[in-house]
């Protein structure tokens, strides 16, 4: 069971994890052409498949997450899909550049701790203020 200030501090939690992927989602699609240049640029394999499950993993699981539906499951997959995002974007140990290096470091720890956020959302559930939270039984919220 879950406090009305705890369901307001896991809302929060949610918007400020949702929009990174939120903003990223509608510039990829607004520059779509030059996201899947990006990801040939990459060496990313299945780019036409990749770039728009990209667009709509970031976009749909933002939207879920802000919503509150399905979250745990939601959450768990944007987990999985920024440590994917860190390892094939953000591969540091690959860099000679010093600048370059220490960008993709930042990147890349900024992508596994927006991960253990979306962990920690995946064992809390959305809270009250949200779709799973009015879909839940009152006497023992689970979402």
């Amino acid at each position: 069971m879950t406090r009305p200030a705890d369901s307001l501090i896991i809302f929060i939690a949610r918007l400020a994890l949702s929009i990174l992927f939120l903003w990223g989602g509608a510039m990829k699609l607004l520059g779509y052409a030059g996201f899947v240049g990006y990801l040939h640029a990459r060496g990313v394999p299945y780019v036409q498949i990749a770039a728009p499950v990209a667009v709509a993993v970031e976009l749909l699981g933002g939207l879920a997450i802000v919503l509150g539906v399905r979250t745990r499951t939601v959450a768990f997959l944007l987990a999985v899909y920024a440590i994917a995002t860190a390892v094939l974007g953000h591969d540091f140990w690959n860099m000679t550049d010093a600048a370059l290096q220490q960008d993709a470091v930042v990147h890349f720890w900024k992508n596994v701790a927006i991960a253990g956020g979306f962990l920690l959302l995946s064992v809390t559930g959305a809270g009250r203020a949200s779709v799973d939270g009015m879909r839940a039984p009152r006497g023992g919220l689970r979402g």
